[in-house]
């Protein structure tokens, strides 16, 4: 019976390693994104001449705001796969290893996904309030809504988890 369990839990074990192609989908997420932002950046550029100034800063804020989304996904790419699959041990004396890489745990890693959600609606929001002539009253209260959710529940998650520690 000890056999069996240990076999079963060794199984359990190595079942981590079926989060690796979903790491991996991520990276290549990372690749549609930066296509999206050279497409971006070329209709920014492309426009530059006789764009309205606010068509030039919406272009920077989508611009942000896919920068946010990647930082994201490189922070849950590095953190998930230290935490949950696999230390790497031979990138830990490497000279551009983030510094919070490997220090980073679920904890820390909610901390940081509600905090680039926030970040994330402020973009959209910011961006919806530079054509709010072309949104319903109704459309904008939700996006406001929304938002306020992300950043009540961001700091209250905030407030639990130090009020955890204590």
């Amino acid at each position: 019976m000890k056999k069996l369990e240990h076999a079963f839990e060794h199984f359990l074990f190595t079942s981590r390693w079926l989060l690796g192609p979903v790491y991996l989908a991520l990276v290549i997420t990372l690749v549609v994104l930066l296509i999206k932002a050279f497409k971006q950046l070329w209709l920014l550029m492309s426009t530059i001449l006789t764009a309205e100034s606010e068509q030039i800063i919406f272009g920077v804020l989508s611009l942000v705001d896919i920068s946010l989304v990647m930082n994201l996904l490189i922070i849950i790419i590095f953190s998930g796969y230290e935490n949950f699959v696999s230390k790497m041990d031979e990138l830990h004396g490497h000279a551009d290893r983030p510094e919070w890489m490997g220090h980073i745990g679920f904890t820390d890693l909610k901390l940081k996904l509600i905090g680039s959600i926030v970040a994330i609606s402020g973009i959209e929001l910011l961006k919806a309030f530079m054509y709010v002539e072309s949104l319903s009253d109704r459309d904008l209260g939700w996006m406001v809504g929304i938002h306020l959710t992300f950043v009540v529940s961001g700091v209250l998650y905030a407030f639990m988890d130090r009020l955890s520690h204590h």
